[in-house]
Formats: C-alpha cells, sequence, structure tokens
C-alpha cells in the first residue's frame, strides 16, 4: 500500500481510540473536568504526563533542530530534561500539599490577592496560546504531507479532533487519551530509529548506532557527518557555535519555564496523594528519557541521509519524497546556475536547496527508504504528540477562564455546572484562535515553544518558588515581579523577532542572549523586582505564613 493509503489507516485507527475514550470517560463534574477526578494511577499517570510534555516540539522539531544546531541544540535535551526534574522534585511535591489545581489558584490564595490572580490568569492564558499554536502548527504540516492537504485544512482536521475529546473529557478524557497517545507517540519515534540504526551501524540500540561506526566503512557515523558538513561548508555537528552565555541562558530559560508550565503542574493533582504524584514523576522521567535519549542519533542520521541523498544529484532524479515535501513549500530548490543539479551547501549565495528543519523526523523515514508503514506510522506518531500537548494546553485555558477568572473572580455564585459550561465555551474559542496561530506560524515549532517556556519562567517561576520557600515574600512583590519579569520577556521576544527581524542577531542582543534565552534573564528581573518591593512592603497575614511553614513538609495525602 501506498504511504498515503498507510497514513489513512493509521490516523483512522488512532483518532478512532482517541474519541472512544473520550466517550468513555466523559467528565460529569468539574473535579473530573478539572483533575480527572484525583484518583488517576501513578502509572498511568506517568505515560499521561510524558505524552503531555513531549509535544510537537519534541517529536517533530527537537531532532530537526539539534540536526542543523548540532551540539548547540542540546540546550533543548538539557533544559527540558533538567527542567522536568526540577520541576518533580523542587516544587510539585509542596504545590500537591497546597492543594490548588492550577498556578493561577495557587498565586491567587498564596498571595491572598484577587489582582495577583487575574495577572496569573492573563499569563497563563498568553503561554497556553504561544504554546497550543506549535502544537497545531506541527499537526498541520503532517497533515499536509502525508494526508496530502493543504496545511491549513490539516490544521483545522487537528483542530476538530482536539476539540471534541477535551470538551467531552475533561482532564479525566485527556488522561486516558493521553496514554494511548505516548504509546503511539513511542513506539513511533523509535521504530524507524531503530531500522536506521540498524541499516547505518548494524546497531539495534540507536544510542549506541550514535557513536558507532558506518557500515559502509567511511568511518564513525559522527566524524562522517562532521566531514560532510565541513566540506560542503555547513556548521559541523559536533562543535558548538553559539556563545556560551547564549548556550546557558537557553538552557536556564527552558528549565525554570518548564518547573513553571500550568499544563504540567496540573498532573501532580490528578493522582490520589503526594506518595503517587511522585511516583508518577518518576514514571514519567523514565518515559521521556526514551525519545530524549533518542533524538540526538536520529538529528545526526537524517543529516547524513538527507546530505548523500540530495546534494549534487540531478534534479530530474530527486527521489518521490523529495517532490512529495516540495508541495507542502518546505522544502524548496532554487537552480541558480541553471544546470539542473541540487547544490546543497552552506554558502548562501550559491546554496539552491532551502530544508525547513520541521520535516527532518517526519522525512527520515523517507530518505532511509524505510516501509511506507513505518513512514505512516511517524505521521501517526506526531499527531498523537502534537494533540495530546495541544489537550493540555487548552484544559489550562479552559480552567484558567471559567474557574480562576469566572468563579474565583467575578462570578463565585455560578453553579457546577455553569462553571463547566464556560468551560466549554473557552476550549472552543482558545481552538479557533490556536488554530489561526498554527496557521500562520511565527517561527519554527521548537522555537515557538522556547517562547512559551521564557515566558513561563519570567512570570511564574519566581513567584512559585518564593510562594513555597519565602514566607515574607507579599502580594506587591508578587504582583511587581510578575509584571516586570513577563513584561520584560514578552517584549524583547516581540522587537526581535516581529518588529525587528533583522535585528535579531548576536550582535544586538543583549549580553548576546537570543529571544530563545531572554526568559531566563526575565525570571532574575521577576527576582529581583519581588524582593525588592516586599522589604518595603507589609509582611503578608500570619495565616498565610502558617501555611507557607505547612507545605514546606509534604505528607502522604
Amino acid at each position: 500500500m501506498s504511504v498515503q493509503v498507510w497514513t489513512y489507516a493509521f490516523v483512522i485507527l488512532t483518532f478512532g481510540l482517541y474519541i472512544g475514550i473520550a466517550i468513555w470517560s466523559r467528565a460529569s463534574s468539574t473535579k473530573e473536568f478539572y483533575v480527572a477526578g484525583g484518583n488517576v494511577p501513578p502509572l498511568a499517570n506517568g505515560m499521561a504526563t510524558a505524552a503531555d510534555w513531549m509535544s510537537a516540539a519534541s517529536f517533530i522539531s527537537m531532532a530537526g533542530l539539534i540536526a542543523f544546531l548540532g551540539r548547540d541544540g542540546a540546550f533543548y535535551l538539557m533544559g527540558w530534561t533538567g527542567g522536568y526534574v526540577l520541576l518533580a522534585l523542587l516544587l510539585a511535591p509542596y504545590l500537591r500539599k497546597f492543594g490548588k489545581f492550577t498556578v493561577p489558584d495557587f498565586i491567587g490564595d498564596r498571595y491572598y490577592s484577587r489582582t495577583a490572580r487575574l495577572i496569573a490568569v492573563f499569563c497563563a492564558i498568553v503561554i497556553s496560546f504561544v504554546y497550543v499554536c506549535g502544537q497545531m502548527q506541527g499537526a498541520g504540516i503532517v497533515f499536509s504531507r502525508f494526508l496530502e492537504v493543504d496545511i491549513t485544512i490539516g490544521v483545522i482536521i487537528g483542530m476538530g479532533i482536539v476539540f471534541f475529546y477535551a470538551v467531552m473529557g475533561g482532564m479525566k478524557g485527556i488522561t486516558y487519551t493521553q496514554v494511548a497517545q505516548y504509546c503511539v507517540l513511542i513506539f513511533a519515534f523509535m521504530v524507524p530509529a531503530i531500522f536506521i540504526s540498524i541499516l547505518m551501524t548494524g546497531q539495534f540500540i540507536p544510542q549506541i548506532g550514535f557513536g558507532s561506526e558506518l557500515l559502509d566503512g567511511s568511518g564513525f557515523l559522527l566524524d562522517r557527518l562532521d566531514g560532510l558538513s565541513q566540506e560542503l561548508g555547513f556548521p559541523t555537528y559536533t562543535d558548538g557555535h553559539r556563545s556560551t552565555q547564549d548556550v546557558f541562558f537557553i538552557t536556564a530559560a527552558l528549565m525554570f519555564g518548564t518547573a513553571g508550565l500550568p499544563h504540567v503542574i496540573i498532573r501532580f493533582f490528578t493522582v490520589p496523594n503526594v506518595r503517587d504524584a511522585r511516583k508518577s514523576a518518576g514514571y514519567a522521567l523514565v518515559f521521556i528519557a526514551i525519545l530524549y535519549t533518542t533524538a540526538p542519533a536520529v538529528s545526526a542520521f537524517a543529516k547524513t541521509n538527507l546530505i548523500n541523498t540530495v546534494n549534487n544529484i540531478e534534479y530530474t532524479a530527486v527521489p518521490e519524497w523529495f517532490t512529495k515535501w516540495e508541495t507542502t513549500n518546505l522544502i524548496v530548490f532554487d537552480d541558480k546556475n541553471g544546470d539542473g543539479r541540487i547544490q546543497y551547501v552552506g554558502d548562501p549565495e550559491i546554496n539552491e536547496l532551502q530544508v525547513n528543519r520541521d520535516i527532518m523526523v517526519l522525512a527520515n523515514p523517507e530518505i532511509a527508504g524505510l516501509p511506507n508503514w513505518v513512514v505512516a506510522l511517524v505521521a501517526a506518531g506526531a499527531l498523537a504528540a502534537a494533540l495530546s500537548t495541544a489537550a493540555g494546553l487548552l484544559l489550562v485555558i479552559s480552567t484558567s477562564v471559567a474557574h480562576d477568572f469566572l468563579k474565583r473572580s467575578f462570578m463565585p455564585g455560578i453553579t457546577e455546572k455553569q462553571e463547566l459550561r464556560y468551560a466549554r465555551i473557552s476550549i472552543f474559542v482558545a481552538v479557533l484562535v490556536a488554530g489561526y496561530f498554527g496557521i500562520n506560524p511565527p517561527a519554527y515549532v521548537a522555537q515557538v515553544v522556547a517562547f512559551a517556556f521564557g515566558l513561563a519562567a519570567a512570570s511564574f517561576f519566581p513567584a512559585i518558588v518564593m510562594g513555597i520557600f519565602y514566607k515574607r515574600m507579599n502580594r506587591e512583590g508578587a504582583i511587581a515581579g510578575m509584571l516586570a519579569g513577563f513584561g520584560f520577556t514578552a517584549m524583547y521576544i516581540i522587537y526581535f523577532r516581529f518588529i525587528n527581524p533583522a535585528a535579531d542577531n548576536a550582535e544586538n542582543w543583549w549580553f548576546g542572549i537570543s529571544p530563545e534565552g531572554i526568559g531566563s534573564l526575565g525570571t532574575m528581573a521577576n527576582l529581583a523586582v519581588a524582593y525588592t518591593v516586599a522589604k518595603f512592603t507589609p509582611a503578608p497575614p500570619l495565616e498565610v505564613q502558617k501555611i507557607v511553614e505547612d507545605i514546606r513538609l509534604p505528607s502522604e495525602t
């Protein structure tokens, strides 16, 4: 069967499974809608957390970015993985003890302020929208190539599916859907990686193949890739080319942002107690590590095969996968010298091929000549990764609007049924907005997601950490800090990426820090402003300080 037929088969099968689970686990109360009733087993919650965590950025874009950035791309691996450990060990048990299942709820009650709650609601919605547009973009890329529809149609299909099971099941439906999606995405990521590792190096385990000799006798994989890159004028894979401070700040922004992401934090409230929250965090880390330790190998396999396949060949002799991706405009060939041959080189004046980084994982099985069913399986896995995270983010938006903005701030008298209705309406609106930005993306998937992490780092991370570990932190300090950190980070990103993109280079960045890493500086600004303001304003009420002392010793319930 053709790739398209296999893809339709896998998509129909997996989407049918997701919809069936949503119907089976339909939420009937706000507790089921927001935190799945609080009775999800740790193993299932670990798988759901991993699926929620490993978005389209992890599945589609991360290995592609590493393929082009080489060693510099490791900041995604270090930042996201390190951030998850930071969240699981430093923050999650204390937030679980506090008992508030949304970040705005924690901030509103910890800082005894409706203003602080509303600022947190605004930040949560903006962060989630930035993050979710990357997931819709990833879904559109998959649909456009493998179902051979326009990217716009692909995004709309993804919007419809995720809206259905998010609205039907809430967190309960999303959780068990994400268990299935994790199984799909990890199988889809690992199968081609294992196949290609065996074909290129003879090693069954991709992580070992990554450092092994090639079967064609041309030397070790990484040495061969470095040699090809140097020969064609590309940056070498194993050398760093970004400044040390930029790599440091990007890694830190991703770490701090991870620890402040609302859709991940809420996962620790879907299990019965603190002990199970710790267990599910451990399971999730193992499940995440399977993909994250494989991504560098996939990136090296893909970049090596791409160069060997397309460079200096007659355009009339390009393989079928090349022409298929050309129709999506994610691969563009411009025959500058008119000789009919593809010159894929590092010099932009001579280079005739533009390759979108987000296609590397998706095109990798085709480039390597794997069977059609493997190619289609990767498409299904990419959709699972994109839609699982999108669902979690949409739920954050709905809870922020219905629970924190309406129920806890302006409409305390609404019934549980009315709150559920508002939550579902907010998901509908959020899907429309996310779909628009998925159709009109501002950058590569992983870059868009990095912006969301930077904003989370600069706004939520300091407020949460000081809210737990510094009982003297008051509402004035928290409000000032969140405004300073979020505002500075947002303005920096908007200026360099949208207002003056021509200036978006190391020479113009503050202290050599790119927009992806500026969230670290925003975090420092938040901490400095919050601490200073708190020193010159009244201390929190004694009952609030007592709560802070209590949550430092998480109990088993």
